[in-house]
């Protein structure tokens, strides 16, 4: 008898019934492994410790709960990575998150192959939500895949960028705004879908809500956003980066306040105005700074919303820290 694909030569009767049998179970043991393989290449969600199945509602629930389960499969399915991989405070363990890669890469599949028709029977709130986990999922990917940084001795001299700038990371892809990636079945870029969340939900807070990858933009969250309560979770978002010494700060003594470089004129400071924009208060400024400070006002303290309302003040934009938002740039 021939053992099929060794030869017309190797016969088992020639062969020690010992060396037969590690021959065999060898044999098995690669036939098993490409099993596996091929069943982990089709899964579109790979099990993972503390993973949501795909029919758990993301709250975990009170069963008596009156909150509306999520509907949206992509973005329960977010979940393990932003509880496992983003601290408190927004910092991604990118060393850890490359071993992840095929969790990952199944979510950008499951990305890709999100249906259109289901996708407009969604609220307008699990679909706002849908399109910034998608946004901040590629954004964990691209970052995850170019990290650590390689940057050069060359362009931390001549261009001022620190070794962990992300800068090094634009420059080596070639930009990471152009990176291109499918939703749906179309081909998007991070650009792209920004201009898609303002003219599709009308919404300032989501500006809030997408990742800078670096310590100078509002946090990341260590949980997707889900649709039954994004209200809540932009207002958080908001509030927490205003409260950061990134977003906004007052000092009294020197009349002045200073606001993150996202607020500026040559970001999305204009983009308040016909929402914001007010001529009852904040006489002193531009339109367009009137109307971020009416925005503003509806998220910080009392004293500090007295002071932007009542007193004179000169306004300064915030240097942006580029620094990626690893954990081991934390505190530093």
């Amino acid at each position: 008898m021939e053992i099929e694909g060794f030869g017309r030569d190797f016969r088992t009767d020639k062969v020690p019934e010992k060396l037969s049998a590690i021959i065999i179970a060898a044999l098995a043991a690669v036939l098993l492994a490409a099993s596996a393989f091929a069943a982990d290449a089709n899964s579109p969600a790979p099990t993972e410790p503390n993973a949501p199945a795909a029919n758990q509602a993301p709250d975990d629930g009170d069963p008596n709960s009156t909150i509306a389960p999520e509907r949206v499969k992509f973005n329960k399915q977010c979940a393990y990575i932003f509880a496992n991989f983003v601290d408190k405070d927004g910092f991604v363990n990118y060393k850890s998150l490359k071993f992840k890669r095929v969790y990952m890469k199944a979510l950008l599949i499951e990305m890709e192959q999100t249906d259109r028709d289901e996708y407009k029977s969604w609220t307008k709130d699990e679909q706002m939500a849908f399109w910034i986990n998608a946004y901040n999922i590629q954004k964990l990917w691209v970052i995850m895949n170019n990290f650590p940084i390689d940057s050069t001795k060359l362009d931390r001299i001549i261009r001022w960028w620190g070794p962990h700038d992300i800068h090094h990371i634009d420059k080596n892809i070639g930009g990471i705004d152009v990176q291109k990636f499918i939703i749906m079945d179309e081909e998007f870029t991070f650009l792209e879908i920004d201009k898609r969340l303002r003219r599709d939900f009308d919404d300032r807070r989501v500006f809030f809500a997408l990742s800078w990858a670096c310590r100078g933009g509002p946090p990341l969250r260590p949980e997707p956003y889900y649709g039954y309560k994004l209200d809540e979770q932009l207002d958080e978002q908001v509030k927490k980066y205003l409260t950061s010494p990134y977003g906004f700060r007052i000092d009294r003594d020197k009349k002045r306040v200073e606001l993150s470089y996202l607020f500026s004129p040559s970001m999305y400071g204009e983009l308040f105005t016909e929402k914001y924009g007010t001529d009852l208060k904040f006489k002193d400024h531009p339109v367009d700074v009137r109307a971020v400070l009416n925005f503003i006002c509806g998220y910080i303290a009392g004293g500090d919303k007295d002071f932007l309302e009542t007193q004179p003040y000169s306004i300064d934009y915030i240097t942006f820290d580029w620094t990626v938002n690893d954990i081991s740039q934390r505190g530093r």
